[in-house]
């Protein structure tokens, strides 16, 4: 990936309820973001109703490449324009580290493939969908795709060759 362009600061926010099976007792997940950086600890407890308690988990940046505009454009036009945020377990607390935020829905993707991050997709906040709009307005390039061709098989290449001197067994 190339260098960044822009970095967009977010705070995360981040909720446990109460598990309902016997193997967890909590279940947490990633239910949005705030744009700008908030002047609150991380891990601030929001509200608390009795089964979910919000939690302010703290701060990440959301970093645009120039040459991932066509993926935020995608995102931005899909009608529901989201991030991704990957939540990293710890062996203490807090719970949870914020490993990463992202626009890019690929990247986003990605996280999931180590299996052992919790990753949700949460709504764009409206101010940060207008900053990724200039962003890929300003960067954008159109990309032409190129079909590959394939080499034409040599059919004579592949053919079955007769015998040799030194294949007979008896």
């Amino acid at each position: 990936m190339s260098a960044p362009h822009l970095s967009i600061p977010v705070g995360v926010l981040v909720e446990r309820s109460k598990g309902t099976t016997p193997w967890a007792e909590f279940y947490w997940r990633a239910t949005g973001v705030l744009a700008g950086q908030p002047d609150t600890p991380a891990w601030t407890i929001l509200s608390d109703d009795g089964q979910r308690v919000t939690f302010y988990a703290g701060t990440a940046d959301v970093v645009l490449h120039h040459t991932e505009t066509g993926f935020y454009r995608d995102n931005l036009n899909s009608g529901a324009p989201a991030l991704w945020v990957a939540l990293r377990a710890t062996d203490g607390e807090p719970p949870f580290t914020i490993a990463a935020v992202t626009a890019d829905p690929a990247e986003g993707e990605s996280f999931t493939e180590a299996g052992t991050d919790l990753v949700e997709q949460v709504p764009m906040p409206l101010s940060i969908q207008q900053v990724l709009a200039a962003f890929v307005a300003e960067h954008h390039v159109e990309r032409p795709f190129f079909k590959r061709k394939r080499d034409r098989a040599d059919p004579e290449a592949m053919a079955r060759r007769g015998r040799t001197s030194g294949d007979d067994l008896e």
